[in-house]
């Protein structure tokens, strides 16, 4: 529950105490960068460290959250003008002069107290633990990770992020968090009052390592300082949910883990899926079959095995078009993302709010997904296709961005429909209510309708370049040269932010957006 609370007389000596210890904090920090010149990182690490330590006993030194509030803006907003300026060097380096370990630029020092200021809101009267337990996390273990990996780290993860990731950091991470998850589900148990009460220590050791892994791939996959962001939430999303809402069980929630990353080791194995892409699938599986069960689990594994293996499918004949679109068969964090993360949010947001529109809105984004996909792979292994620019209607080579055909969007709309028929085999109560007819034509519409716009956006915006070296448009930004060296292509038609991830994204959005109001225009639940 969202509360501010008014500001205490009696918090004021503590109000005082908390900004001389962080901005004496920040004084030696920057001292060390400017006068002795030790690394940035490694003083921004340890500030980092420091700040998680001092979090954890704000509800010890505070009565209410108005002044924590406050501390946490002051500082966002200290570390948005350093990240403009450059003025605090142990916050972001100095300009020009960051080793290769800082060449990303990182958001951390705003996110870092501005997830803070969101938990203070959310959970200070009733889970203040949950935000002890996630900044704790994320203060001590995110800067180990970074610090052994930057000290020890010999494997670099490949195929991860733009930030250099090891595996000596992601074990640094893994072990720490576990510790601290583990000591704070056993210090904080009596704090319990839902779905967490009463569990035995097995099982809350259980969850420590389950929210350990989550925390280690979020930290992992994710670079720019997002990870200040996103391990938190993580962890206070998931034992928020489990010890207030009934339908989210411990046991429910350690089993689609458990499936999840069974599913992300075989896709690497399989090579549907590189290294973040089978990461991201971890995080994205741990959400859905968690917390949604089977209604929510089969509908989406039915999109990734269908389409993964399609995928794989009549790979001699689409050969040819591997110097046309940006990326091949196996899939990477981002077009996970581009594929099922609107239907990531979409059951976090039906977790928090229980609105049965929000299923059919998940069902129009995987249909919107599948139809593209199968529109792309069957449209480019039909034998002689021929397809035509969907804002033109001139005919194109098929394979071109914004080409249609005929059996390419028949495949779009049966992809969507065996989307919908998987919750109709399942038995889902609100498909009963909607109508199994009506369902099927809501989702398979919205799936069609999503592949068009795929497709429009496809002819229109997205980016497309000319290939110097192959003398071929295509959608990928370089080419390599006969000697190996990488070759810039001209863009053409399009803009360069606009790839075929956002476009996917945009897809995956209209088809939920038209099978959420249909729905909920149609049926009251």
């Amino acid at each position: 529950m969202l509360s501010i609370q008014p500001l205490s007389s009696q918090d004021l000596p503590s109000f005082f105490l908390l900004l001389t210890i962080i901005g004496s904090f920040l004084l030696l920090g920057e001292l060390l960068t400017r006068k002795f010149n030790v690394s940035s990182l490694v003083v921004r690490k340890v500030l980092h460290l420091s700040m998680g330590v001092v979090i954890f006993f704000i509800p010890s030194l505070f009565t209410s959250n108005a002044y924590p509030l406050l501390v946490s803006l002051l500082f966002s907003g200290i570390g948005l003008l350093s990240l403009r300026t450059g003025f605090f060097r142990s916050l972001h380096g100095e300009p020009g002069k960051s080793g290769p370990e800082e060449a990303v630029v990182s958001y951390g020092p705003v996110l870092f107290p501005l997830v803070l200021f969101f938990q203070l809101l959310f959970l200070w009267d009733s889970h203040i633990w949950i935000l002890q337990t996630s900044m704790l996390v994320l203060g001590i273990s995110d800067a180990l990770a970074a610090l052994v990996g930057t000290a020890f780290g010999s494997r670099h993860i490949e195929h991860m992020t733009r930030s250099r990731k090891t595996v000596e950091g992601s074990i640094a991470m893994f072990v720490s968090s576990l510790l601290i998850l583990s000591a704070s589900l056993f210090l904080f148990r009596g704090s319990f009052t839902g779905g967490l009460a009463g569990q035995p220590i097995w099982m809350l050791l259980c969850l420590a390592l389950l929210l350990a892994l989550i925390a280690t791939a979020v930290e992992a996959l994710l670079s720019y300082g997002l990870d200040n962001l996103f391990i938190p939430a993580s962890i206070a999303y998931v034992l928020f949910l489990i010890d207030v809402n009934k339908m989210v069980t411990i046991e429910g929630f350690l089993m689609g883990g458990l499936f999840a990353l069974a599913v992300a080791l075989f896709s690497i194995k399989v090579k549907f899926l590189n290294n973040s892409g089978a990461t991201a699938t971890f995080l994205l599986g741990s959400t859905i079959f968690g917390i949604g069960g089977l209604d929510w689990t089969v509908p989406l594994l039915t999109f990734y095995f269908l389409s993964s293996i399609l995928s794989k499918l009549g790979h001699k004949r689409k050969a040819k078009f591997d110097l046309v679109f940006e990326k091949g068969s196996q899939r990477d964090a981002g077009q996970v993302y581009a594929n099922g993360g609107v239907a990531w949010i979409m059951m976090v947001i039906y977790s928090l709010t229980a609105d049965p529109n929000i299923f059919f809105a998940y069902l129009g984004t995987l249909a919107a997904v599948q139809a593209d996909t199968w529109a792309t792979e069957i449209g480019t292994m039909w034998p002689n296709p021929k397809a035509i620019l969907v804002t033109t209607f001139k005919p194109v080579p098929v394979g071109t961005s914004g080409g249609v055909s005929i059996p390419g969007t028949s495949a779009s709309f049966l992809g969507s429909l065996l989307i919908c028929s998987s919750a109709v085999l399942l038995n889902v109560k609100w498909i009963g209510t909607v109508g199994i007819v009506p369902s099927l034509l809501i989702i398979g519409i919205a799936g069609l309708f999503s592949s068009l716009v795929d497709s429009f956006f496809g002819a229109t915006v997205q980016a497309q370049y000319f290939d110097p070296i192959r003398e071929k448009v295509t959608e990928r930004t370089h080419s390599i040269a006969p000697d190996g060296s990488k070759v810039l292509n001209e863009l053409i038609k399009g803009y360069h932010f606009v790839n075929n991830d956002m476009v996917n994204t945009l897809c995956a959005i209209s088809g939920s957006v038209v099978a959420y109001f249909v729905v909920r225009n149609l049926v009251t639940f």
